[in-house]
């Protein structure tokens, strides 16, 4: 298994989403636009992985050329990015980040099922690749968030194409999968989706995601408007990612102990913990670091959870298409659906009752989970 040729995809596409999802909305505020506008432009971003990465899944699936899809929509999306420097107008910015997230949604499904692939009969040591994701998230969120106050947000497009750029030559250093990755097993798609379990994972996926808009979109905003340093900002946006690291370092353990089933409902128990908090008690520091601890569990065991299961649901040629189909319902429909609410709410009601509906939608997910979902079916 080529550890750090798979690590190294891992480190730059989680590098540069710590600097679109804290900083991304920092820029547009500076560009002019408002609540609602920024919650419309961050949401097109999740809505492009609606269709982008079944339209790439179904590719991969049929064609068994999973790295060479993954290196042509890195490249792809390098270049679409670029379309930012030429123009600040809505309708411009809009129009390049449809068409650069339309490439760049599409890399990461193929390349979990090409590691998962490569990992042959030890899934569970996913989170150990996985999580160096999770350092390039917090390397790229605490050096921006300590150069914005002297740099500006101008900078933020910059380092984010940087990223880019190291995420495309990443790819390159991933071999071809084997051949029997190939082959055709579990009976149509359509047959595993028509299963209710099948049914309950994905849609406790989306309102998990959902639940997520608030935070992804105006959680800087939020901070900064309660007189928080962007450099303190930027800490906590990495601490919450190394609490994230050391439950990726646990979940090889975790799975097969207390089963999938278990940890999900207490990653969505303390989900809806954390939303409470952020909303109700940002005036207390210590308070903000304990939710934000709270993200091992908001991400870091839901993610691993969810990636097990998937793997679990969806085999052989399915791999591709059950990759995408998580990426588009969870970060997707689920992502866009959240950013475009809180985004209407966060000028509507305020930043309390947004995330109090935030807190909501994650435990309607726990009940979900706790009716729909039996421990013996996994």
């Amino acid at each position: 298994m080529p550890y750090w040729r798979l690590s190294n995809f891992y480190l730059f596409f989680f590098g540069s989403l710590g600097v679109l999802v804290p900083y991304w909305s920092l820029y547009l505020k500076s560009l002019g636009f408002g609540p609602a506008e920024i919650g419309e432009l961050m949401a097109l971003i999740m809505a492009t992985k609606i269709v982008a990465p079944n339209i790439w899944g179904w590719v991969a699936d049929h064609s068994g050329r999973r790295v060479e899809i993954t290196r042509l929509a890195t490249f792809l999306a390098l270049i679409a990015f670029c379309g930012v420097f030429l123009d600040q107008g809505y309708w411009w910015i809009a129009a390049v980040m449809c068409l650069f997230s339309f490439f760049w949604n599409a890399a990461l499904p193929q390349f979990e099922a090409t590691t998962m692939n490569m990992l042959g009969d030890q899934p569970q040591r996913y989170s150990a690749v996985r999580l160096w994701g999770s350092v390039g998230f917090i390397l790229a969120v605490v050096l921006v968030g300590s150069l914005l106050d002297s740099f500006g947000t101008g900078m933020v497009p910059w380092v984010f194409l940087a990223l880019l750029a190291g995420l495309a030559l990443s790819t390159w250093l991933v071999p071809r999968e084997r051949g029997e990755v190939l082959e055709h097993h579990g009976g149509s798609i359509w047959q595993v989706l028509r299963r209710p379990q099948v049914i309950t994972v994905l849609l406790v996926c989306f309102l998990l995601q959902a639940s997520h808009g608030p935070y992804y979109t105006f959680y800087t905003i939020y901070l900064e408007a309660s007189d928080y340093s962007r450099g303190l900002i930027g800490g906590l946006w990495a601490l919450g990612v190394a609490a994230e690291i050391g439950v990726f370092l646990l979940m090889h353990r975790l799975l097969p102990r207390f089963g999938p089933k278990i940890l999900l409902l207490l990653s969505l128990a303390l989900t809806t913990l954390r939303w409470v908090l952020i909303g109700w008690c940002v005036e207390w520091l210590s308070v903000m670091v304990f939710a934000q601890l709270l993200h091992a569990a908001s991400f870091g065991i839901y993610h691993a959870v969810a990636i097990h299961l998937i793997h679990h649901i969806f085999t052989g040629r399915h791999q591709g298409r059950g990759q995408a189909l998580y990426s588009s319902l969870s970060f997707g429909a689920g992502g866009a659906v959240g950013s475009l609410l809180s985004g209407y709410l966060w000028s509507g009601v305020g930043a309390a009752v947004t995330f109090t509906a935030a807190a909501l939608m994650s435990a309607l997910a726990f009940l979900i989970t706790w009716r729909g979902l039996r421990a013996q079916d996994w």
